[in-house]
């Protein structure tokens, strides 16, 4: 496959998210949802996107970015993986009776509800892992170690990410989970495929790692060795477990603010020191991504097309309104078809129309001589039956003749 540099791929950041069976891209302007359904094809979805940040430039200052676009990630992704569970079409068996009773109660689609739900229990989880057990801990230590406040915002910090490793691990071991994984490789191999400037092809994408410095798993990381010091400095520190907890929920937006800023001054940064301080965060992403397949390439490759150059033209739409992709290429908008195969091998329906044509043409003269030749075989038949009755009436007659003559002799 070629590696020539494409200049059809803008040099913009590319963001990305897995999802069920797929991969979201979040270009500038542009967010594509690609998935691979069971019956193996790609449908996607495309929808435009304006940044926040145009409509309220404040939203786009240092610190305050880094907020807006945690929530907005949060919010996002939660959507994305919603739609990308509809757009497999896997999802469409009947809802039972409390469901409906509880859809019509509250006004809104039961999918709205399962999703309102599983955002409530997730915030819920992540509140009770990595805030309410950490503090407790922090009150033990406290009672152990008192007045060494950095000490024990060191060792709850260290408790929160152990807490997170040990849940990815867990995570890890759900067969659909780890295909996600491979689908958030697979992202990955692709930004940096487009990133270095290279064709969109599988086996393009395949050379790069999954490990990527701009993914939200090195984010989750810098969150916490951030809020280890923010904790320290400004969080309270007295003995009241309330107050500490609700202390350091009031500081997460902060805390993911300045995170953001790291994350992103890390991603464009060059050199040693640089390197030695992503370290942490990229061995983090080896439990996050896992080694994709060609097939899951070509879905993230169809997600990357579609975000930057739009939709193919010519392909399929489902009754939903989704894009059937039978091959990644055509999403490439510098993709030609190899028409050297077509002018090499004859096109079927002229091949048959010509033998056709000829069969008939030499059909009279078949028929024909099949005819001559069945009545000459007729007429000799004829004459051999014709001597053979002319043999047999003599005979005949001689043994009339012989018996009438012995008939006579005898009187």
């Amino acid at each position: 496959m070629s590696k020539e540099k494409n200049p059809s791929c803008p040099r913009v950041d590319i963001g990305g998210q897995a999802v069920m069976e797929g991969v979201m891209m979040k270009a500038p302007r542009a967010i594509a949802v690609s998935v691979r359904r069971p019956d193996k094809t790609i449908v996607t979805k495309l929808t435009p996107y304006t940044p926040i940040t145009e409509k309220h430039k404040w939203m786009g200052w240092p610190i305050i970015r880094g907020v807006v676009n945690f929530v907005h990630m949060l919010s996002m992704g939660m959507n994305t993986l919603q739609q990308s569970t509809e757009m497999l079409g896997v999802m469409d068996e009947e809802p039972t009776k409390f469901e409906k009773w509880l859809s019509k109660k509250l006004g809104k689609g039961i999918d709205k509800i399962v999703m309102g739900t599983a955002i409530v229990l997730a915030v819920v989880l992540s509140i009770g892992l990595f805030f309410v057990i950490p503090e407790l801990v922090a009150r033990g230590l406290k009672a152990l170690i008192p007045n060494q406040n950095w000490l024990v915002n060191l060792l709850s910090g260290i408790v929160r990410i152990l807490i997170l490793i040990g849940y990815i691990l867990f995570c890890c071991t759900v067969p659909d989970v780890r295909r996600t994984f491979q689908y958030h490789g697979a992202e990955h191999k692709t930004v940096y495929c487009n990133e270095n400037g290279l064709p969109l092809t599988p086996e393009n994408a395949q050379q790069f790692s999954t490990l990527h410095p701009r993914c939200g798993t090195s984010f989750l990381l810098i969150v916490f060795v951030i809020s280890i010091v923010m904790f320290t400095l400004v969080g309270y520190q007295g003995t009241n477990y309330f107050l500490r907890l609700g202390s350091r929920l009031l500081l997460l937006p902060l805390v993911a603010g300045i995170s953001y800023e790291v994350l992103k001054g890390l991603a464009h940064s060059k050199g040693k020191v640089v390197e030695w301080l992503r370290w942490p965060g990229m061995q983090m992403q080896r439990l996050t991504t896992k080694e994709p397949t060609e097939k899951m390439l070509e879905v993230a490759i169809v997600s990357m097309n579609v975000a930057l150059h739009g939709l193919p033209k010519g392909c399929k739409v489902t009754p939903e309104g989704y894009t059937v992709i039978t091959d990644y290429r055509v999403t490439d908008p510098s993709y030609q078809p190899d028409e050297t195969a077509a002018e090499e091998i004859p096109d079927a329906s002229e091949t048959d129309i010509t033998k056709e044509t000829s069969e008939t043409t030499d059909a009279p003269d078949t028929l024909k001589e099949k005819a001559e030749e069945a009545k000459e075989a007729l007429k000799e038949e004829m004459a051999e039956e014709s001597t053979s009755l002319k043999e047999k009436a003599e005979a005949v007659k001689e043994e009339v003749k012989a018996e009438v003559e012995a008939a006579a002799d005898t009187e």
